[in-house]
C-alpha cells in the first residue's frame, strides 16, 4: 500500500501581500520629478518676505515634498546674481526640471507661478 502524501498549502501572510501589492504600485506610480528653486531678494524687505511666503505656500500645497528652495540674498553675495543673470529683485529662477524659466516680483499671482512651475497649464481650470 502507497502512503498517501499530504499537501500542505500555504496561504499567503497579510506581510507577504502587502508587500507584493506595495511592489506593483511602486512600479505603476511614476515618481514625480524633484523641483529645485532658487530665490534671489535683497535684504530682508516686506517684499521679499512676501514672495518667500507666497512661494513656500504654493509649493506645500502642490508639489508636497518635492521641492528645494534656495534662498539667495543678494546684498551678501552681490556676486551670485550674475551666474542666473538677475537685473530684478525678488526673482524667482526654477533650475530643475528643466528648461530654466525665471519669474520676477512677489510672486502673488499664484496663477501665473503655478504656470511658471508647470504645475498648471496656460488657460486651465
Amino acid at each position: 500500500m502507497k502512503a498517501k502524501k499530504k499537501v500542505i498549502t500555504k496561504k499567503p501572510t497579510s506581510k507577504k501581500v502587502a508587500k507584493a501589492t506595495k511592489k506593483k504600485v511602486n512600479k505603476v506610480v511614476k515618481k514625480e520629478p524633484m523641483t529645485e528653486l532658487c530665490l534671489y531678494i535683497a535684504g530682508n524687505t516686506a517684499r521679499s518676505r512676501v514672495a518667500f511666503e507666497n512661494l513656500k505656500s504654493v509649493c506645500g500645497k502642490y508639489l508636497k515634498g518635492r521641492y528645494k528652495i534656495e534662498v539667495i540674498d543678494l546684498l551678501t553675495n552681490p556676486r551670485l546674481a550674475k551666474e542666473d543673470q538677475i537685473l530684478a529683485i525678488p526673482t524667482l529662477v526654477r533650475k530643475l526640471p528643466l528648461p530654466i524659466k525665471k519669474m520676477i516680483g512677489d510672486l502673488s499671482d499664484s496663477e501665473k507661478l503655478l504656470v511658471g512651475l508647470n504645475i498648471k497649464k496656460l488657460g486651465s481650470k
